[in-house]
């Protein structure tokens, strides 16, 4: 197995001493992986084959980290997904019984499976991790959300009107609502949502994919991205959540439960109130986080994957909520020839 020197010193370590230090420039090895497999697919056209890709290098690649990890947000059920199912175990920890840390992990392989089919900016490979319970197991439904940076947590409301949501966030950024953006996800249930932002003044940036990357552009001061609002994914709600337990943003959420099959899940899963709204809080609960994502096609906060004659380039952000770094790792992997050159500038 890769890695045998680091596997060596972890044996024996609590999960608290070793996820944000050794494990986190790992899961940064991950996502790199899952990038390069799937910018190869890029603009070809085919978002399922870029998924599957990405799905499939990142769960390799996972297998030689130091780690007993289970997936608790992945591709789906067992019997809908052949790898990176919900409950599967990963890490190269579980087959000689050692004591290695115990890891929950949240996937999206490839978050923007349309953005890398067309090659269009802001589709990212993305990763959280925590202790054991430190990210909620979400069903895989829509999720209503309101994500803003530090600046705004505490004065926006789930249930407030559009308006004073809009007011409370231009307040405390000391800004007019109309130099206020908020992106939304351009599909047919946001129309009223689209409408209501319109009329209050604000603008509006609307994304194909995507919301996950758009709220960590909301978290971080000088993306010219104030708010996120709409429905999307709870899956990605929760990896979302990760994010912001790192930056110090707020999500709040609310499962959409609209059929009875829905119904009957959450209740299996042991979700008692379906109106609950959670908070980043509830949504990653753990002490001990990491973030980790590498850019496919270029975006707002990082550059997709380059290829050149030597090898390829990749550009990866890294986040942990205990030790409060952020890291932007600029990674060149080399082709394996003699005759390499590398350049810097």
């Amino acid at each position: 197995m890769a890695g045998t020197s680091a596997t060596k010193t972890l044996v024996g370590l609590d999960t608290e001493s070793v996820l944000e230090f050794e494990l986190a420039l790992e899961f940064v090895r991950v996502v790199e992986e899952a990038a390069i497999a799937s910018a190869h697919t890029m603009g070809q056209g085919d978002r399922h084959k870029a998924d599957e890709v990405a799905t499939e290098a990142m769960r390799k690649c996972m297998d030689t980290v130091p780690m007993r990890g289970t997936i608790v947000i992945g591709e789906g059920e067992r019997d809908e997904a052949p790898m990176l199912y919900i409950g599967e175990h990963v890490g190269g920890g579980w087959s000689d019984g050692a004591a290695f840390p115990q890891v929950d992990i949240a996937v999206d392989p490839l978050e923007g499976t349309n953005l890398c089919a067309t090659g269009s900016p802001g589709a990212i490979t993305v990763l959280a991790a925590s202790e054991k319970g430190g990210l909620l197991n979400a069903p895989d439904c829509y999720m209503e959300k309101l994500v803003v940076g530090p600046a705004c947590k505490g004065a926006v409301d789930l249930d407030a009107p559009v308006k004073s949501n809009l007011k409370a966030i231009a307040k405390r950024l000391d800004r007019d609502i109309s130099e206020i953006v908020v992106v939304v996800l351009d599909r047919p249930r946001h129309t009223k949502l689209i409408d209501d932002i319109r009329k209050a003044g604000a603008r509006i940036r609307l994304i194909g994919d995507g919301d996950l990357s758009a709220g960590i552009a909301a978290a971080v001061t000088g993306t010219g991205v104030h708010a996120v609002m709409g429905s999307g994914g709870a899956p990605e709600g929760v990896i979302t959540a990760a994010a912001m337990r790192c930056l110090n943003g707020q999500i709040l959420a609310r499962l959409v439960i609209n059929t009875p099959e829905l119904e009957e899940r959450i209740a299996k899963m042991g979700i008692q109130d379906k109106n609950r709204v959670y908070t980043e809080n509830d949504l990653a609960p753990g002490n001990h986080i990491v973030f980790a994502a590498t850019g496919v096609t270029d975006g707002a906060l990082i550059r997709g994957v380059r290829f050149f004659g030597e090898g390829i380039r990749t550009s990866s952000i890294v986040m942990t909520r205990k030790t409060r770094k952020v890291r932007f790792v600029d990674s060149i992997h080399l082709s394996d020839r003699p005759d390499v050159r590398v350049k810097f500038a």
